[in-house]
């Protein structure tokens, strides 16, 4: 289990437990996260649950595969900490995660 903070343009804060083996995009369609509307489910062919992770996560997260870093190219404002939150999975090693959502997305 780990705590994720999910944090809208306007710094509006939801701080959520997210169950290991999870994606941080199920994670938040879960718990009713405004802005991540995920149309594809989960299949990184949208992107419609881009995030940017805070700089000091952005190790334990992973890095982009071809296909992320390809549908990242049909989002808007993307950034260098830019991630589709369906392409990271969950662990207790992301205990207090945090995510912001792109103005974009509200």
């Amino acid at each position: 289990m780990a705590k994720i903070t999910f944090v809208e343009h306007n710094g509006k804060e939801h701080v959520v437990d997210a169950k290991s083996g999870l994606t941080v995009m199920e994670a938040a369609v879960k718990n009713n996260i405004p802005g991540i509307d995920a149309d594809c489910g989960g299949a990184c062919a949208c992107a419609t649950c881009h995030v940017y992770v805070a700089q000091e996560w952005l190790a334990k997260t992973g890095t982009q595969s071809a296909m992320e870093e390809s549908m990242l190219d049909f989002a808007e404002n993307v950034e260098s900490n830019s991630r589709l939150s369906c392409q990271i999975k969950i662990s207790d090693e992301l205990d207090g995660l945090i995510v912001n959502l792109p103005e974009s997305q509200h």
